[in-house]
Formats: structure tokens, C-alpha cells, sequence
């Protein structure tokens, strides 16, 4: 078995010093298949935001390239820590992103760094490379798939009976808001009062496999 490794190691070795140029195209064809599966397969199918699919494959590359080229000028983990650290603070100014294709984003980020850095002079470290990048996969489709968990969403209504606002009765404010929505709402949260017009602005909270609420609703800071 030692021997057979060793074999192996030499074999490797030996094909890309002959090809040197092989290494980049099989780390980039392979990172290539992941991201595709994570996002062609798995994101977008279920979501279908093709804004942030451009995003996720543009970043995953221009990450994979830029450590691919640096990784040749000794530098160690915390060249890749630093990289990563630079490019997940970055922030989209025009609009907030959701918490979903946040992690997508990183994922993105993740994939191109370990694809690029990794070694893969001997059987066991390309096994390695192999199974990190099929648990990113096997996560990612577990847990977008939610599990059959259930979401808390929410709607914000500006609501016009103002005598159902009152603690002791807002088992019927919420039988009411159930009837006009057809949401089965489980409970409200009074946002705002506004006695001068008889109005009170009420988020009503119901339960649903998917994320129905906006990202827009849940952040006013932009």
C-alpha cells in the first residue's frame, strides 16, 4: 500500500511538471462543476433571481483566479483569511441583501478559495479537496431544502378598526385580519397609532414553508 501511494504521488508529481499548465485547467473545470451545482442546480432552480446568479459565478471566479495567481508566491493561510475577510464585508448599497443569498455569496467565495489553494500532489489531499467540496454541495442542498421547517413571515397592514386594537379583545382583531387575508395569522405586533385618522399600522405574523417577506421590510436603513 506505502509503495502504491508512493507511486501515485510520483505519477502526479511527474504529470504536472510535464503539464504544468493542466493544473489550473483541472482545479478550474472542477471548481467550475461545484459552483454550478450549488448555484445552477440548487439556487436557481428554487429561486430564480438571476441578478444574484451572476454574482455568485462572477465572484467565485474572480476569487478563484486571483488566488490561483498569488498562490505561487509562498503565502500562507493568512493570505486566504485576509481575501476572504476583504470580500465578505462588501455590501450591496442599492438594495439589501437577503439573508439566503448572503450565505449563497459566501459559499461562492468559499468554493473558489478551496478549489484554488488546496494541494493535490498525492491521493489523499485530492480525496480531501473532493470530500470538502461534496459536503459545501450536500449542506446546501439540505438545508435550502428548509427540512420541512416552517418560516415566520410577516405583513404589514394599515389597519382601520381602531376599536380592535385593545388587548382584551385582539383575539378577535386577529379572527378579522384571518378572514380579510386569508392568512393564517397567529399573532400581530401594533407598529403604529394614529388617532387622528382612525388607523393603526399592524405587522401580522403566520407561518409558511417559504420566506414570503421582503427584504425590503426588514431593513429601512438604505
Amino acid at each position: 500500500m506505502d509503495n502504491t501511494a508512493v507511486d501515485m504521488k510520483e505519477m502526479i508529481k511527474n504529470f504536472f511538471e510535464l503539464y504544468p499548465y493542466m493544473d489550473f485547467f483541472i482545479r478550474y473545470a472542477w471548481n467550475l462543476i461545484v459552483i454550478f451545482i450549488v448555484v445552477g442546480l440548487t439556487y436557481y432552480p428554487r429561486h430564480k433571481n438571476k441578478d444574484f446568479l451572476f454574482t455568485f459565478f462572477l465572484f467565485n471566479t474572480v476569487i478563484f483566479l486571483i488566488c490561483y495567481l498569488l498562490s505561487s508566491e509562498k503565502i500562507k493561510i493568512g493570505f486566504a483569511l485576509g481575501l476572504f475577510a476583504v470580500f465578505s464585508i462588501l455590501r450591496y448599497r442599492t438594495v439589501t441583501v437577503p439573508v439566503r443569498e448572503m450565505g449563497y455569496f459566501f459559499v461562492s467565495v468559499t468554493i473558489g478559495l478551496i478549489n484554488s489553494l488546496a494541494q493535490i500532489s498525492d491521493p489523499s489531499s485530492i480525496m480531501v479537496l473532493l470530500v470538502s467540496n461534496f459536503i459545501v454541495i450536500a449542506l446546501v442542498l439540505l438545508l435550502d431544502r428548509q427540512m420541512g421547517l416552517q418560516h415566520e413571515n410577516f405583513k404589514t397592514i394599515n389597519y382601520e378598526r381602531i376599536d380592535l386594537i385593545k388587548p382584551e379583545v385582539r383575539a378577535q382583531m386577529i379572527d378579522d385580519l384571518k378572514s380579510r387575508t386569508g392568512l393564517p395569522i397567529h399573532r400581530i405586533e401594533i407598529v403604529k397609532i394614529d388617532f387622528l385618522r382612525d388607523v393603526a399600522r399592524v405587522n401580522a405574523f403566520y407561518y409558511s414553508l417559504e420566506n414570503e417577506s421582503t427584504s425590503l421590510a426588514l431593513s429601512d436603513d438604505d
